[in-house]
């Protein structure tokens, strides 16, 4: 009995001991990554998320603040930190007027001390060498935030995928281009500081994102609008084209959408504000504060400032560099939603007669206005508000989308994919009372009235629309009212997202054939997700001839 009882002891012992080991090694599975992460400039604790074994660092640094004298200069080497900073909290939104009302952001304020990046990872150690999605917001170049939640990298991270979100300059203190800061350039270049913070990032993820658990070989870049751009803008410089292995692009391109200007273009733009708001010297303008400096953007009649053709990152125009097979040989995702603009973007304020439709065309084509027509016809109001939102959208974005797919697939050497993105939001909740849908992909509230004329019901996906469908973010967003097939729709788009990041192809078990765009195929995503003919190229190489090509 006494043997009995040591042995029933014993084994008491190794099951407790056991179970304690297995807790722990669960909780440790739960907790995700070990902590803390060594990057290049030191030690790093994240935090958990939602979504077990997700691990966030939020507000990490990849480039030096760009104050005082390196305003307006490419991003600097950031200084190695002592002891274990705490990602805990996004940093700083870049300096920004309030365009867009209905950006949500949860970053820790605003300043010119914007440099900082996210990562989601879902690795357990560093050494997995998950595939990496780095993602650019969009906003025009004027706006936007890595924090806001329509981007949010925790819903890939649990499909596999380490996520990051990149800040980057904007406005005036990221594309500004001036003669002195041409003078002073090593390469003789200004302007396209935004990009060149986005090429930092990118540095970044190479040099640090294996301790993350991410393969800096398999390193897929996406963004939509002016983040779409930037994806186009990265595949053709030489700075950071041999960095990345994928691209992904939700409605534009350089190609014909804030496209680059000639350096010298971008010199006079430079020249011209500072006359305007009378800081006529580099150092003027550097000495100014950031609050000033952005409020001064304000004034009517100033230039915007775009990205230029500056001899360094852009050697040539975009334009040029894909048609000679200059750009990154990648795989390529691209497509635009149904209503990328209305149709007053055509007609104006006129009334959708087939009439009016036909004046605005001869004010937009002159002798051409009857080509357009037979491209974009109608016969009654109805198809004038189809036509001409169709009209207005290929001006706005949906050409340069399509010719960036176009040159990709004749000189990238790589599959190419191309979808028209249909699914309109559901209505907006009911709390949200009058407020009104904002071009960013939130509300207005309380709109003004004068100041914010009604936007009418929409016909299809308007801009931004299906952001939070690719990214598995619909819950993330209180505004719209969501069903069912919103959810079906996101759980499709999201999976050919992640077999794209993690394969170089979309297709998958289980999903609709994507075939590729060199099949002259394209792929609807709707409720009923189809592959389709393209229909489209007539349009889109009429619209070719008013392009800028070099």
């Amino acid at each position: 009995m006494l043997r009995l009882s040591k042995f029933i002891a014993w084994m008491l012992l190794v099951t407790i001991v056991t179970g304690a080991f297995a807790l722990r090694t669960t909780a440790q599975s739960a907790a995700g990554l070990r902590e803390p992460v060594r990057v290049e400039n030191g030690l790093l604790t994240g935090i958990a998320t939602d979504t077990p074994g997700v691990r966030a660092f939020k507000g990490v640094p990849f480039g030096a603040p760009p104050v005082g004298e390196f305003r307006w200069k490419p991003p600097q080497p950031v200084k190695n930190w002592q002891g274990t900073r705490a990602a805990d909290k996004f940093g700083p939104r870049c300096m920004q007027r309030n365009v867009f009302g209905d950006m949500n952001f949860r970053a820790n304020g605003m300043g010119e001390d914007c440099l900082y990046l996210n990562v989601w990872t879902p690795a357990k150690t560093g050494k997995e060498k998950l595939p990496v999605l780095v993602y650019f917001y969009g906003g025009g170049f004027i706006a936007g935030d890595g924090s806001e939640p329509r981007y949010d990298g925790e819903s890939m991270a649990g499909k596999g995928i380490v996520a990051v979100t990149v800040n980057y300059r904007l406005g005036v203190f990221g594309f500004m281009a001036h003669p002195e800061l041409t003078k002073e350039s090593p390469n003789k270049a200004s302007g396209n500081y935004g990009l060149l913070d986005q090429a930092a990032a990118l540095k970044w993820v190479q040099q640090n994102i294996a301790a993350f658990g991410g393969d800096p070989k398999r390193v897929t870049i996406a963004g939509e609008s002016a983040g779409s751009i930037s994806v186009s803008a990265q595949m053709a410089s030489p700075l950071s084209k041999n960095l990345i292995a994928g691209a992904i692009g939700e409605s534009g391109s350089v190609l014909g959408a804030l496209s680059a200007v000639p350096l010298a273009d971008g010199e006079q733009a430079g020249v011209k504000f500072g006359a305007a708001i009378g800081k006529e010297s580099l150092a003027a303008l550097r000495a100014m504060p950031a609050e000033q400096l952005l409020e001064a953007t304000a004034k009517p009649g100033l230039p915007r400032f775009s990205p230029t053709v500056d001899g360094w990152f852009f050697p040539k125009d975009p334009f040029a560099i894909f048609a000679s097979g200059e750009q990154a040989h990648v795989p390529l995702l691209a497509g635009s939603n149904s209503e990328e603009s209305g149709s007053g973007g055509v007609l104006g304020r006129e009334k959708p007669t087939v009439e009016n439709y036909r004046k605005a065309l001869e004010r937009l084509y002159q002798d051409k206005a009857e080509q357009v027509f037979k491209l974009y016809p109608a016969t009654n109001e109805n198809e004038v508000m189809d036509a001409a939102r169709d009209l207005a959208g290929d001006r706005f974005i949906s050409y340069s989308t399509w010719k960036w797919v176009e040159l990709a697939t004749k000189t990238g050497g790589k599959p190419t994919y191309y979808y028209r993105y249909d699914r309109p939001r559901p209505v907006m909740r009911p709390e949200m009372g009058d407020a009104q849908p904002g071009l960013a992909g939130g509300v207005i509230r309380n709109p003004q009235p004068g100041n914010t004329p009604p936007r009418p019901p929409a016909r299809g996906a308007v801009h931004s629309a299906e952001i939070e469908y690719a990214m598995g973010n619909l819950a993330s967003n209180k505004v719209y009212a969501w069903t069912p097939d919103d959810y079906k729709v996101s759980k499709v788009m999201q999976e050919y997202f992640a077999n794209f990041i993690k394969t170089g192809n979309p297709n998958g078990k289980g999903l609709p054939k994507w075939p590729t765009f060199a099949a002259n195929q394209r792929l609807i995503i709707d409720v009923n997700t189809r592959a389709e003919a393209d229909s489209v190229r007539a349009r889109y190489e009429f619209l070719d001839q008013f392009y800028r090509k070099k």
